[in-house]
């Protein structure tokens, strides 16, 4: 009975969420208080519900319940219990419940944390993720059902979860990327109130950069996890592809950045205010995008879901539907949301307004590179591929000045700041990077290249400017006519504070994650060390001045697979470092084989070791990496991260009382 108990949920809650939709909207527009208060319980009936299908899902799962469909299709007795419940969000199905699960918590959350907000605008802001609700809702029951029963033989053993998911980043991944995904419809759903309302403050800023900030920071550790994961599992030591699927994460993620430093001008020089609103409205149509490329089976990748045409049209008519309405609604209302600000070409406001055109336009080269070649495919005009080259240009083009400038913005201010004073105070800075850009290449890789200049004097120069920065900040200098000391007395000289504000100290750890980032990036892309070769027991590889000894191999029965273990002995200058044991593994369910890598983790680089085939004289293929300096790619994103949580310990970020847009 829990399929149908789970099914039953399903459709109350998309009854609820129709509710929801329709009456606090209404209300909003009819002055009825009634209505309006409908808004909050609805929202939590639907989630209630959502929660119930899921719960109710995961329950077939873990007792291997194969009269139902998704059940048997991707779950099968021999799979570890974690990964019987992981199973839940591994296909399809289950994942889009997820998605819907994740968004009733979302609103759940507002209806929660906006207690002081005007009953009209929780009314609408809750009506239009209601909306959004219904459209995922009603795509679940009517075309990915997940409680959809067998009829006839129901299989004794079921199928079997793609092996490729097998692995602790499914535990992590998928739900850190979805709350950073559906996360943006609450500032979505904020952007389209002051739009229906034509007003917008301060307040609507202050309101809207909290939810922003979160999602920003789950969608963030995400990407992250994803791209660990895919270094681990996939076998051939890369950590970003270019992959279509791995591009509609990052989309959003750049436009959701734009948004977070957009809102930033909003509240504190009340500008940018329609241009904030379609950023956020383009944040999560990018989200739906990215939906859309997933599950339409329109893409051919390693991460999609193969998915039936009826999927893909009706994601892309509810794509259309929700983009459409939108910006036809802010063609409407954004000329009434425009502020005459003034401010000079070097100020806070230019380089911000800088780094949301930068950050946009890579945002379009990326949709445009994945989108172009399905569209050509579509007219029937052939087919073509876009691949990293267009990527890495592209983008790479585009960031260069972007990050060049956001090492400066902290130090400028409000309106106007003296260029002559900003270069006087950062030359020395830029020519300290320039040189150790030069210097520590040659130090620690003994050879330089011009790549490897630029990246790292970028992020030199983003790290020794933040820190320059602040440490202004933390010096108190008294104006020289409030004291009648002379200049170069000890008053004026500066006192040593010792503080700064925590979105000061918040910005800081995320720039500087960025820098490090950055080191990660251009470090273990121009420096890394490859061999493929055969090795037979007591073989010897050397690899970047470390010996590969290959030891000797043995036979392992794992929970659900048969796996061939390699064991390799590390050594440098004659002591050993590490055993490592690189796995070869037979899936018994699917008869699919995979290979397990294994990798000695060390701050400064990683030795990475990926089997090939079996060849004859108990020989096997293998890949032996060295990759310097790539876990920094990983720290540099948790830094960011820890940076936006951070700022969500600042006041400014916890709302106000004050959110007009009735």
């Amino acid at each position: 009975m829990l399929p149908e108990f789970g099914n039953f949920s399903l459709i109350l809650a998309l009854c609820l969420a129709l509710l929801q939709a329709i009456l606090p909207l209404w209300g909003s527009y009819k002055n009825n208080l009634t209505w309006m208060n409908l808004a909050r319980p609805l929202a939590v009936g639907q989630f209630t519900f959502v929660l119930l299908a899921y719960i109710f899902l995961t329950l077939c799962f873990i007792d291997n319940d194969f009269s139902v469909l998704y059940v048997a299709e991707h779950s099968n007795t021999m799979l570890p219990l974690v990964y019987r419940i992981c199973a839940v969000w591994g296909a399809h199905e289950g994942s889009l419940l997820l998605w819907v699960l994740i968004l009733g918590f979302w609103t759940a959350a507002v209806c929660y944390f906006s207690k002081s907000l005007p009953q009209v605008t929780i009314a609408r802001v809750l009506s239009v993720l209601g909306w959004v609700s219904v459209g995922f809702l009603l795509f679940s029951v009517a075309t990915s059902n997940p409680f959809i029963r067998i009829v006839g033989d129901i299989p004794a053993n079921g199928a079997d979860l793609n092996p490729v998911l097998q692995d602790p980043g499914l535990v992590g991944h998928p739900p850190m990327l979805y709350m950073g995904y559906v996360g943006f419809s609450v500032a979505f759903a904020f952007a389209i109130t002051a739009l229906l309302s034509g007003k917008l403050d301060a307040a609507w800023a202050r309101w809207s950069k909290p939810w922003t900030l979160v999602a920003w920071i789950f969608l963030t550790l995400g990407i992250m996890l994803g791209s660990w994961w895919a270094y681990r599992e996939l076998g051939w030591g890369g950590w970003w592809f270019w992959d279509p699927v791995e591009n509609a994460s990052f989309m959003p993620w750049l436009a959701g950045t734009a948004l977070l430093h957009s809102l930033i001008v909003a509240e504190q020089r009340n500008t940018f205010k329609s241009w904030t609103v379609l950023l956020a409205i383009l944040t999560f149509s990018l989200s739906l995008i990215g939906t859309f490329l997933v599950r339409s089976g329109v893409l051919n990748s390693v991460h999609s879901f193969a998915t039936d045409p009826r999927r893909g049209l009706y994601i892309l008519i509810f794509l259309c539907i929700v983009i459409g309405i939108s910006l036809t609604l802010y063609a409407w209302r954004a000329h009434r949301l425009r502020v005459s600000a003034q401010f000079d070409l070097v100020s806070r406001e230019t380089f911000l307004l800088l780094n949301n055109v930068l950050l946009v336009v890579a945002a379009a080269t990326i949709l445009l590179g994945t989108l172009y070649p399905l569209i050509i495919d579509a007219l029937g005009l052939g087919m073509i591929s876009v691949g990293p080259p267009y990527f890495n240009t592209v983008f790479g083009i585009l960031m260069l000045p972007l990050l060049f400038f956001m090492a400066m913005a902290p130090a400028t201010r409000w309106k106007l700041t003296e260029p002559k004073k900003l270069m006087r105070e950062f030359y020395v800075v830029l020519i300290i990077s320039i040189v150790l850009a030069v210097v520590l290449p040659y130090g620690l890789m003994h050879q330089i290249q011009w790549g490897v200049v630029v990246g790292l004097g970028l992020a030199l120069w983003i790290i020794l400017a933040t820190l320059w920065s602040v440490a202004k900040k933390m010096w108190s200098f008294p104006r020289r006519r409030e004291s009648r000391e002379p200049p170069g007395s000890r008053i004026n000289a500066g006192v040593f504070s010792g503080t700064i504000p925590r979105s000061t100290l918040a910005m800081t750890i995320a720039h500087i994650g960025m820098a490090v980032t950055l080191i990660g990036i251009t470090l273990s892309l121009s420096y890394p060390v490859q061999q493929d070769l055969r090795m037979a027991p007591g073989d010897v590889a050397t690899v970047a001045d470390y010996q590969f000894k290959f030891i000797g191999e043995e036979d392992l029965r794992g929970p659900n697979y048969d796996a061939v273990r390699l064991t390799i002995d590390v050594s440098r200058d004659g002591k050993l470092i590490e055993h490592l044991y690189p796995e070869k593994r037979i899936y018994r369910a699917s008869g699919i084989t995979m290979t397990d890598a294994a990798i000695a983790v060390n701050p400064w680089r990683d030795l990475y070791v990926s089997l090939g085939d079996p060849l004859d004289n108990n020989a096997w293929g293998m890949r032996l990496y060295y990759k310097p300096f790539v876990r920094w790619i990983w720290l540099g994103a948790i830094l960011m991260a820890l940076g936006g949580v951070i700022a969500l310990t600042d006041r400014k970020y916890r709302g106000g009382k004050n959110f007009h847009a009735a």
